[in-house]
């Protein structure tokens, strides 16, 4: 898919929701995009990368290694991000992705992102509100999981 057009991507994607058309084309270009082979891994668990990833195209599979197999945990839908926490602290990469078809992800570099703090302040505090109710929500999908097993391995909430 050669034709991606990144600022409609963008605008599309849960770092959109909040940014006008300026400020899509502002972020498009200190984006990149990333094409992925069907069947190969953009980031590996516990690799120090700290891209920022938005999905474009494709799918990606979001695994984790448990008990010594990766087990796919999430597959993401277009336009979400992966990678959140890596960008903002650097710390490992606590999930590996993975795509089984071509894909295509935005790139966002945190030297990059940073480089717009003196041009565009408010593009920035925008992209971090959006980074803060993404790594939010995904806490909250993982809270609600997490009862859910609780209440399965406890045949408790009278559902069991």
């Amino acid at each position: 898919m050669n034709d991606l057009n990144i600022i409609e991507a963008i605008a599309q994607s849960s770092l959109g929701p909040e940014l006008d058309p300026d400020e899509c084309k502002a972020l498009a270009a200190v984006m990149d995009v990333e094409s992925i082979p069907g069947g190969s891994t953009l980031v590996r668990e516990g690799e120090p990368r700290r891209t920022l990833f938005v999905l474009a195209s494709g799918k990606l599979d979001v695994c984790k290694e448990i008990d010594g197999s990766e087990e796919k945990v999430y597959q993401m839908r277009l336009g979400e991000c992966a990678g959140t926490r890596a960008f903002i602290d650097g710390s490992p990469r606590h999930a590996a992705l993975r795509c089984d078809i071509d894909s295509q992800v935005l790139t966002l570099e945190p030297e990059a992102f940073e480089g717009l703090i003196d041009k565009e302040p408010r593009l920035v505090y925008k992209v971090m509100r959006a980074i803060f109710r993404i790594t939010h929500s995904n806490l909250m999908r993982v809270n609600h999981e997490s009862a859910e097993m609780r209440n399965y391995v406890m045949k408790s909430g009278g559902r069991y």
